[in-house]
């Protein structure tokens, strides 16, 4: 496991434990990346909870509820999906927080033109608001899943610490 992924999740945990609140992960194009990170991390039972591994369009409706007509509409590499993801892993795990991530790895993007490296991300926040960004990663797939889900970390931890 790269030490920068872990490191990360163990500031984001402290952030987590600090706030008192537990997180769960839905994952597609990191595939349980952000969810292994953290559960490497010490202390990560007092912290995070599930994860959720939906790489497919069917997955993400399944078992995450994202609506199909987003799907349809937006894709499954959008805000809205990314959004829906962050607000299904909130509801199916029951936990105050989140992290979503949706996006084309590579070496493709998608049918749309979006390009790969090209990756959504939601955060379900204590205060029930949800947090998209949208970010471009560069280098091979293997490469765009660790940048992607550091990020993703990072920026979790960021808002936790730097809540009013």
């Amino acid at each position: 496991m790269n030490e920068q992924l872990v490191a990360t999740a163990e500031r984001l945990g402290k952030a987590l434990q600090k706030a008192e609140v537990k997180v769960a992960a839905a994952e597609s194009c990191t595939s349980g990346l952000v969810s292994s990170a953290l559960g490497a991390a010490s202390d990560s039972g007092n912290y995070f909870t599930s994860g959720f591994v939906t790489y497919t369009d069917s997955a993400k409706h399944r078992v995450l509820h994202v609506n199909e007509k987003t799907l349809k509409v937006h894709t499954a590499v959008s805000e809205a999906t990314a959004r829906e993801m962050a607000v299904g892993a909130k509801e199916v795990s029951g936990e105050q927080a989140s992290i979503a991530v949706t996006g084309y790895a590579g070496p493709d993007g998608g049918e749309d033109g979006t390009p790969a490296g090209t990756v959504w991300f939601g955060w379900g926040l204590p205060d029930g608001r949800i947090e998209c960004l949208q970010r471009h990663f560069a280098g091979k797939s293997e490469e765009v899943v660790q940048q992607a889900a550091l990020f993703a970390l990072q920026h979790l931890a960021e808002l936790l610490e730097n809540r009013a």
